[in-house]
């Protein structure tokens, strides 16, 4: 099935043959992209690469060797000077082209992301099409990227700013966003003319490999971009290469606490996006129809894999009432491999993940917590073996249990109740996590009160998953996120770029100085 699929999407716009997979062997082979060549491995180290659905192995991936990944960054280093000097509106170009290709090819990036990550092919298109909106949004970059100037700040002297490219710049991508999270990275990075050095998942490194070529298809220059993969070895080679200036991670808080620690101590920018523990708080003057398909969508969609799933329900006063209907809506899902009509809930990326998952389900049982929704013995016709846990919901939840302290990352709702909005405040606040956070009410004071008073990077009103567009920034805080400087929007150019300050005086009397000046310049007087 999983090689039938990817030999079918050859015949697609963009062959699958220029670098996702050779067919030399029984097994296909993830390739690495270095100076503008799809390259096999020397490696001898390979890892396996499933399909979630089934566990079946659909490829292998290889941990680039030293030399590989010297090759790669010997590479951006090469072809810095050239992109960095190469026009803005030449770069804004190719970035135009990059956008109409990946709209051409979503469906075709959508079946690689379902094949390899597991999550509905409608799931894994809005996964790709949350990413395109960056990279339009870095087609303003003859906008974003202007400095500011100050006239006559005192007699015949002008002050002006302008951005500058860091240099080489790398990023390091999770499994639950193959398109969305490398196209937070790479596009902003390059159109500020930087060189980049990409690693993807490597669980599901097919949509990137694919997103290289398409880049590449667009007119980005060999070097521009390269793509090693890996696990441990690539992730300290680049936190460790002096070539490298800046590096944004997304994934779990062990390693995104690592690299950023890693990283700064070796003097280079750092952007981490971790973990998080999200809360919807419900109003008991809510919509009640709408709030409860909210928090169902949010907290089940792509099977509970997103560090913005809406994972903990605060159910304010009367609203504990509406538990029931919440459960009903949740059994209504359909749980099925993510390329199944009509599937709205996709497999767990692996045995490892769904094991964990089910663990704390089970220690909330154990603390005294209420199984409203067991999902954990669900059984998939026709996929047996696969990596699924159904929609589960936990209430009686206190903030001492483990399933509340953690992240599931998976298909789990856990539910907690509050007498008054002061309490639920409370109970977020007290929570180290500051990713996002939403709240389900009619009431503009309501809603007011908790937007200015609940300490989250990004907040909701009645909108479960708060994620910024690109014009904006994504800005979670305390322990989601480590660095000064967020991802995309204003602060991304800022983090990939930085400012040179030019103070010019052109005086007429200059011609006739006779004599040089040995006092402070008292600039003003």
């Amino acid at each position: 099935m999983a090689a039938t699929l990817v030999r079918s999407l050859a015949k697609k716009r963009v062959p699958l043959q220029v670098g996702r997979m050779c067919y030399s062997s029984s097994v296909p082979t993830t390739k690495l992209f270095i100076d503008g060549k799809f390259v096999e491995s020397k490696s001898s180290e390979w890892l396996d690469i499933h399909n979630p659905a089934t566990n079946e192995v659909i490829g292998r991936v290889p941990k680039a060797t030293q030399e590989e990944m010297l090759a790669a960054v010997d590479s951006c280093s090469r072809a810095f000077h050239s992109w960095s000097e190469t026009s803005i509106l030449t770069r804004q170009q190719v970035f135009l082209r990059y956008q109409q290709l990946i709209k051409d090819n979503i469906k075709e990036l959508a079946k690689l992301i379902t094949l390899e990550q597991g999550k509905t092919l409608a799931d894994a298109e809005g996964d790709v099409f949350r990413g395109l909106q960056v990279v339009e949004h870095t087609c303003s970059i003859t906008s974003l990227m202007m400095g500011e100037t100050l006239p006559s700040i005192t007699k015949d002297m002008d002050t002006y700013t302008f951005r500058l490219p860091l240099g080489v710049c790398a990023g390091i991508a999770p499994f639950n966003f193959p398109a969305m999270i490398p196209l937070w990275m790479f596009p902003m990075g390059m159109v500020c003319g930087n060189t980049y050095l990409m690693k993807p998942s490597e669980r599901v490194p097919g949509c990137a490999m694919m997103l290289a070529k398409l880049l590449q298809d667009a007119g980005a220059p060999d070097g521009t971009l390269n793509v090693i993969h890996g696990q441990h070895d690539a992730v300290n080679f680049i936190c460790d290469h002096p070539a490298i200036k800046a590096i944004s991670f997304v994934g779990s808080n062990q390693a995104g606490e690592y690299i950023y620690e890693r990283g700064s101590k070796n003097g280079k920018r750092v952007q981490s996006n971790m973990g998080a523990k999200n809360h919807g708080v419900v109003m008991p003057d809510a919509n009640k129809e709408n709030t409860l398909n909210q928090l169902v969508g949010a907290a089940f969609g792509a099977a509970g894999q997103r560090c913005m799933a809406l994972s903990t329900a605060i159910l304010v006063g009367e609203a504990r009432n509406w538990l029931p209907d919440l459960v009903e809506r949740a059994k209504h899902l359909r749980v099925n491999a993510g390329d199944q009509p009509g599937a709205d809930v996709g497999p767990l990326i692996s045995p490892q993940a769904r094991d964990r998952v089910n663990q704390l389900i089970q220690s909330g049982v154990k603390e005294g917590a209420t199984l409203l929704l067991d999902g954990r013995n669900i059984k998939v016709k026709g996929y047996e073996n696969g990596n699924f846990v159904g929609p589960t919901i936990i209430s009686s939840v206190t903030t001492d249990m483990q399933c509340y302290r953690e992240e599931i990352f998976g298909p789990v709702l856990v539910v907690l109740e509050a007498d008054t909005l002061d309490e639920a405040i409370k109970i977020i606040n007290k929570n180290p996590y500051g990713n996002g956070t939403a709240i389900f009410t009619t009431n503009g004071a309501v809603a007011r009160k908790y937007t200015h008073e609940v300490d989250v990077g990004q907040i909701g009103v009645n909108v479960p998953i708060p994620v910024p567009l690109p014009m904006f920034s994504f800005t979670g805080s305390r322990a989601s996120f480590r660095g000064d400087t967020n991802f995309y929007g204003k602060q991304g150019i800022q983090f990939y770029t930085q400012i040179k300050t030019v103070t010019s005086q052109w005086k007429a009397e200059d011609a006739t100085l006779k004599s040089p000046a040995v006092t402070m310049p008292t600039m003003g007087r």
